[in-house]
């Protein structure tokens, strides 16, 4: 089984009156020139560093909005984007420190706990009017229960995507994910709590569990399945899935519908036993140094224009009123994202862990990874 892992002089005079005057002079001029430069180009010596999912911000494709090249040009502020694969990796870089990102979009348990260990600035509100375009339904949730800290950017929900080439039927149930029927064509997840979110569903156990054997089941569950497994994969899943290399995957319902555009033989459904429901949502972490271009990137995420681009180009649920209103987006009331509520699967949310529960399940992880 494979495990894919997915930057002022100051001036000394001493002299006469004539002397004082050509250099008042002088610096008359240095100083209109320093400051006609400053009015035409100020923004150009600015930055905004985000991180962010891979795969996750509009690029322009199918004639839509390369959301960060109309940032820059719309602002002159330069953004450096840099990417990473799970909410995890996120949490460790930001840990370490000396990172200084300014803009950052973890999930809600994420959020939580980088709310907890202080490592988040509140957001300026007032500078993000388009706010606005934010339903109640997003808001006051218990990551960040005052609304204080994160702005929601995606919202999705964890399915099972299926070759119907590949696999019989129409699967209903997690436990394809043990089938030794589908062994080494099966794909899932490479970070903890999601791989460990299937398999608590599955074995009935609550995912926010801070009992211990709780964890044990879903670690033996997990460490029987690495005989089935192909591959551990985030990003990855979408070359695996699209090329018809593996049978089933646990992933997101927007991705889903990606891949499905480039092979319509997938399918895709959420289990009985119930899923992950998650709210991606941008913040601002400590360290940053362009808080300012910060606020002024996420008020431009929350664009009507740009909130549809991204929406289209990513085919997450949208948290934005002004695409789930618009009847011009192509993905409105989709079966997969907006499912109605008769049809909508048993979900739930991660949340942040005591610090113990959660170095319980991480040394667990390193265990079940070990025994592949």
């Amino acid at each position: 089984m494979q495990i894919f892992a997915a930057i002022k002089r100051r001036r000394h005079y001493t002299g006469g009156h004539k002397k004082l005057k050509k250099i008042v002079s002088f610096f008359f001029v240095l100083c209109t020139l320093i400051a006609i430069f400053s009015v035409v180009t100020p923004a150009a010596q600015r930055t905004v560093t985000v991180y962010n999912w891979g795969q996750y911000i509009g690029t322009g494709e199918d004639d839509t909005i390369d959301v960060i090249a109309e940032f820059e040009a719309k602002t002159g502020i330069k953004v450096n984007y840099i990417t990473y694969d799970s909410n995890e990796t996120l949490w460790t870089k930001l840990e370490m420190g000396g990172s200084n990102y300014d803009v950052i979009i973890p999930s809600d348990y994420m959020i939580g706990r980088l709310i907890a260990n202080d490592m988040l600035e509140k957001i300026n509100f007032d500078n993000v009017p388009n706010y606005a375009n934010i339903p109640d339904a997003y808001k006051n949730l218990d990551y960040d229960p005052n609304n204080e800290y994160s702005v929601p950017y995606n919202v999705g929900m964890v399915g099972l995507i299926y070759n119907k080439t590949m696999v019989e039927g129409e699967p209903t149930s997690w436990n394809i994910m043990w089938d030794s029927k589908y062994a080494d064509d099966i794909l899932t997840f490479n970070n903890p709590r999601d791989a460990f979110g299937i398999a608590q569903f599955l074995l009935g156990l609550d995912i926010n569990s801070n009992d211990t054997a709780d964890w044990d089941k879903a670690a033996a569950k997990l460490t029987e399945q690495n005989a089935v497994l192909q591959a551990r994969v985030n990003d990855e899943v979408f070359n695996k899935m699209e090329q018809g290399n593996a049978a089933v995957a646990a992933y997101y319902a927007g991705d889903y519908l990606t891949m499905a555009e480039v092979n319509p033989d997938l399918g895709f459904v959420y289990p009985d036993e119930g899923v992950n429901i998650f709210v991606d949502s941008v913040c601002v972490p400590k360290g940053g140094q362009n808080y300012d271009a910060a606020m002024m990137y996420i008020n431009f995420l929350l664009e009507p224009e740009v909130a549809l681009a991204n929406a289209e180009y990513i085919r997450y649920a949208s948290p934005n009123t002004a695409v789930i209103d618009n009847d011009e987006y192509s993905l409105k009331g989709n079966e997969y994202l907006y499912p109605a509520k008769e049809d909508m699967p048993k979900c739930e949310y991660f949340h942040d862990l005591p610090e113990d529960v959660r170095s319980y399940y991480e040394s667990l992880w390193d265990k079940v990874l070990v025994s592949d």
